[in-house]
């Protein structure tokens, strides 16, 4: 047997036919005893140039394993059917089962519009619920100035000024109780002294003559042990004198004082 690519394009009219044909195709290639090795749908695609004013055709790839009978079958059903506008069969050295480049490119664009289509969502449910957001938000603006309207502004309240703790003084202890002190007697108002006289003043005094000097007493030369004494006696006597003297003349001065 031999292996074989077929690429057939399908009117894009007609594109609910293709399961039904590769089932016949299939059928046909098992049935003389090979097998398919790869079967790639790759859905709609554009025309590099237009076939009967037609610009897209839905794509099919098939890699099969045959001897030349089933093959001829399969190229005379292409010829015969309205639906297939073009087809082509390759002679391959091998069976091919590996992803085709462009079954790739089409697993990549469905990865793209399945992520397009997850973003519209997404960016659809973020619409809608910014839409009920808003729609919350109007609802509650109405609804206060609804209650500004009913009930009268009150005008706001000036801050005061936070008030700084006070220091906390320590505590005083009671201060002793001080006995009471008793009012001091009232002293009796003193009487004004009398005036004292002008005293006048005394005489003067005469002055005191002094003591005429004793003449010295030559010492006895029998006894002179008693002359000496007598001579003591006489000096005691004339001080004597003298001392009378000056107290009479201090008791005439506090007389006349």
């Amino acid at each position: 047997m031999r292996h074989y690519e077929i690429v057939f394009l399908v009117h894009p009219d007609q594109s609910e036919q293709v399961s039904a044909m590769v089932d016949r195709y299939k059928a046909i290639v098992e049935s003389s005893g090979g097998s398919v090795h790869r079967l790639e749908d790759w859905g709609r695609r554009q025309l590099s140039y237009t076939i009967d004013k037609i610009h897209k055709a839905h794509y099919i790839l098939m890699n099969i394993e045959c001897e030349q009978e089933p093959l001829n079958e399969i190229e005379t059903a292409f010829r015969f059917n309205d639906a297939v506008i073009r087809n082509l069969v390759i002679r391959r050295n091998n069976a091919v089962t590996e992803p085709s480049p462009m079954a790739k490119e089409a697993e990549k664009e469905a990865e793209r519009e399945a992520e397009r289509a997850e973003t519209a969502a997404r960016r659809e449910t973020e619409s809608s619920a910014s839409d009920e957001a808003a729609s919350d938000g109007k609802e509650k603006a109405y609804a206060e100035d609804e209650s500004a309207k009913a009930t009268p502004a009150v005008e706001p309240v000036e801050a005061t000024p936070a008030v700084e703790p006070a220091e906390v003084t320590p505590a005083v202890e009671p201060a002793e109780a001080t006995p009471a002190v008793e009012p001091a007697e009232a002293t009796p108002a003193v009487e004004p002294a009398e005036a004292t006289p002008a005293v006048e003043p005394a005489e003067a005094t005469p002055a005191v003559e002094p003591a005429e000097a004793t003449p010295a007493v030559e010492p006895a030369e029998e006894t002179p042990a008693a002359t000496s004494e007598t001579a003591v006696e006489k000096v005691e006597t004339a001080s004597e004198e003298a001392e009378s003297e000056t107290a009479e003349d201090s008791d005439e001065e506090d007389k006349a004082t």
